[in-house]
């Protein structure tokens, strides 16, 4: 299935169609603030575990992440300092993934050895929509190409060419970028920057 989307102005009736093949356990790819990226519901687990199957990794070495709809919610996934509050109140919604220690209120399907979680508040409406509707976060993973290890695929035509019979639905929301998230570790004494993206912390 593909559905063309606007960021500006995503129409409620195909988002709710988005959260109903959420909901009965689909796989999903979607544009985000940088790259598109393939998810699902994170309380489906057969849906986590076609993921994992998709990427090639096994769920307990995955290094996956969460979209949240806003900060409101991240305390109930992840421990958050007041220190990283402050930090991702200022960064996020953008184009950020702060990795933070992990809550048991995830699924155990997506628990990796270290315990930890990257958090994810994209600056886009289609994908805040979707996360509203369904009313928990997303599971999120980089959709990249075959032959290149670091290229991404930003065109959602090409990527519907590609992945279209392996997944339930791929929207079309323009462009993607082709560069990723800056990823911004906050489980240790130090935060650290592990990976430069797109988004430059304030």
């Amino acid at each position: 299935m593909y559905v063309k989307l606007f960021e500006d102005n995503p129409n409620g009736r195909d988002i709710r169609k988005v959260v109903d093949i959420l909901k009965d356990g689909g796989v999903i790819i979607y544009p985000t603030d940088t790259i598109y990226a393939m998810g699902c519901d994170i309380n489906q687990v057969k849906a986590v575990q076609r993921v994992c199957h998709l990427k090639g990794v096994k769920p307990e070495k995955a290094n996956f992440s969460i979209i949240c709809q806003d900060l409101s919610n991240i305390a109930m996934y992840a421990k958050v300092s007041n220190e990283v509050f402050k930090l991702m109140k200022h960064n996020l919604p953008g184009p950020f993934t702060f990795i933070l220690p992990a809550t048991n209120r995830l699924p155990n399907v997506m628990m990796n050895r270290r315990k930890t979680i990257g958090i994810r508040v994209p600056d886009n409406f289609i994908v805040q929509a979707i996360v509203e509707e369904l009313g928990n976060p997303l599971l999120t993973t980089s959709v990249k190409a075959d032959d290149e290890v670091v290229e991404y695929m930003t065109d959602p035509e090409l990527i519907h060419e590609r992945y279209g019979n392996l997944v339930d639905l791929v929207i079309d929301g323009g462009y993607g970028k082709n560069v990723a998230s800056t990823v911004v570790d906050c489980t240790g004494d130090e935060i650290t920057i592990v990976r430069q993206g797109i988004g430059d912390l304030i």
